[in-house]
């Protein structure tokens, strides 16, 4: 009996609860239960939906086959939503817009099964009161984290673990940012995974590989701490039972260096998830859709406080220290068409939330920016979902043709060197090729075919005819690659990492992906403590920052697999950092 309470408990948080508000009588329907349906990101969404005469009393939305970390949430916030309001128009879910619309969609079918008037609904919604005055409200403590992504959460755990008191701010209304976008895995040299793989691989060797990568562009001291210190961020992870232990190649690195977790699923949701169960379990409370505005200083320039709007208050944090983990700026076009005005419409893989704040915040302060301009291309996003293919596919053995049916570079090259490359084709795309051999040992695969993107076929012309390519050019070139595979040489490209398999098991598949805004690199200038530096090259007293709000670190184009590095070590760092502060 415990198990099935627990269960339907479980159930009732990720599809919604049942709870009504008072509506109009001229909100008519036939009483009884209806059910809507339309498709969302990766599966169809059901919304079920429970009438009376004249009021909407109960609603059930099933969101099981999107992102659970999304689409689950987008079931929670619209169910309370469309109860409140008495209409199934209620405001898209920030971040979770496709699953949103598709349970609004679904809501709308259900109550015209039921006789609504949905105009009608939307003229009697209950939901847009007159909207008062925000409060004034001050609350104390001893540090304020802002930003509840990746370095965020991390350095929110470290925090708490030490005793210290602080406050968790973000302004999305759920946690982690353009963490949840991250789908390849952590680069970490000397890892204790590493050693029982036998993997040889050092710091100093992740460190060239960054530096190289970045083309020199970054800061070395940076660099040297991220690379030392990526091993115990390895095991770091392990204590919050968020291991990492499948390792693979990834553009940039000179051997198998990124880890993923065992079953090849995004690294990003996966750290998000345990990141979230940790700060349950130590009972951290994040403040939502709460975004800080201001930071504060005293006469002396030390931080003393920040100012934050809230759906219901407007708040002041007195506060001795500020960790700044807002993210950067790779949705924000007005943003970064300031700085690179070329990529203006270009499609990107950012979060809603990454807009740059963080950045706008400190320059209030005097921080000094560091690359500002670099700004990272991805070459594997599906353009019309913005749905980003991560680069473990093409670790794990998958390769690029172009709509001409031939390969056109080394499918693992940095990431701006493939974009540079696939935008030289015709069409400025490419198609990226994979089977299902691929698709069994990488779970992260399965998303793809569930959203639609992929084409599909049984034979390697069956799928070149869908493409639009000449079924004997394709299948020439797959088997070259194969023959390059067993071999281990790849005198095309010169090609040496990610062919541990070749492509020979049906069916086999297919994605159309071009270039799209991926990572900011630049942002303000920090030390090795994480400390923010200001345009005189000092330490700005109390204020730390982590993650892509920072330049620095990954110079003119970022490995993949450095950005979960950078989350996980810096903040880590900057907790620490604000520890030895406030002390």
């Amino acid at each position: 009996m415990k198990k099935l309470i627990s269960v339907f408990l479980a159930l009732m948080l990720l599809f919604g609860v049942t709870a009504a508000a008072e509506t109009p009588e001229e909100n008519s329907f036939t009483p009884g239960t209806y059910t809507g349906e339309a498709q969302g990101i990766f599966a169809p969404v059901k919304v079920q939906i429970t009438v009376t005469a004249n009021k909407i009393i109960g609603v059930f939305i099933n969101a099981k086959g999107e992102t659970p970390e999304l689409g689950g949430l987008a079931a929670e916030k619209l169910t309370e939503s469309i109860l409140k309001a008495q209409t199934p128009h209620v405001d898209a879910l920030s971040g979770a817009t496709v699953t949103s619309n598709a349970i609004i969609a679904a809501a709308s079918d259900a109550l015209v099964q039921a006789g609504a008037d949905l105009e009608k609904l939307d003229a009697n919604r209950k939901d847009k009161g007159e909207a008062g005055e925000k409060q004034e409200k001050e609350i104390e403590t001893d540090v304020v984290v802002i930003g509840a992504g990746g370095a965020g959460m991390t350095a929110a755990i470290m925090l708490n673990q030490a005793g210290t008191n602080f406050v968790l701010l973000e302004k999305m209304p759920y946690a982690g940012g353009n963490t949840t976008k991250a789908t390849g895995g952590m680069n970490a040299a000397e890892t204790h995974y590493q050693k029982e793989q036998g993997i040889e691989d050092s710091t100093a060797l992740f460190a060239a590989d960054t530096m190289k990568g970045g083309h020199a562009l970054n800061d070395p001291a940076l660099v040297a701490v991220m690379a030392n210190e990526s091993a115990g961020a390895i095991d770091w992870l392990d204590t919050i039972g968020a291991e990492l232990p499948k390792i693979s190649f990834s553009g940039g690195a000179s051997v198998n260096r990124i880890h993923a977790p065992e079953d090849g699923s995004g690294v990003g949701a996966f750290l998000v998830d345990r990141f979230s169960a940790k700060l349950k379990e130590l009972g951290v409370e994040i403040m939502y859709d709460t975004a800080a505005t201001e930071l504060l200083t005293d006469e002396e320039g030390k931080i003393c406080g920040v100012k934050a709007e809230g759906a219901e208050y407007n708040y002041t944090f007195r506060c001795k220290a500020v960790i700044l983990a807002t993210g950067g700026f790779g949705a924000n076009e007005a943003m970064y068409t300031q700085y690179r005005p070329d990529l203006k419409g270009t499609v990107t893989t950012n979060a809603p939330g990454a807009t740059g704040d963080g950045i706008i915040m400190a320059q209030a302060l005097g921080a000094a920016l560091v690359d500002i301009e670099q700004i990272q291309l991805h070459p594997t996003v599906e353009q019309t979902t913005s749905i980003l293919i991560t680069e473990s596919v093409r670790g794990d053995g998958a390769i690029l043709v172009n709509q001409g049916g031939v390969r056109f570079t080394n499918e693992l090259l940095t990431r701006d060197a493939v974009s540079a490359a696939e935008l030289e084709q015709e069409g400025q795309y490419a198609w990226i090729i994979f089977d299902q051999n691929l698709r069994d040992h990488l779970k992260a695969t399965e998303k793809y075919v569930k959203s639609g993107i992929t084409v599909q076929a049984d034979t390697i012309e069956g799928l070149a005819e869908q493409l639009g390519i000449a079924p004997d050019v394709l299948k020439k070139t797959v088997g070259d690659w194969n023959g390059y595979v067993k071999d281990q040489r790849d005198p095309d490209f010169g090609r040496t990492t990610g062919m541990n398999a070749d492509l020979t098991t049906a069916p086999y598949y297919a994605i159309k992906i071009a270039p799209g805004i991926h990572h900011t690199m630049g942002g303000v200038k920090i030390d090795t403590r994480a400390r923010v530096i200001n345009t005189e090259g000092k330490e700005i007293p109390g204020l730390f920052a982590a993650g892509e709000v920072c330049g620095g670190v990954h110079g003119g184009n970022r490995l993949g697999g450095n950005a979960v590095a950078d989350i996980v070590i810096f903040g880590r760092i900057a907790a620490q950092s604000v520890l030895d502060y406030i002390k």
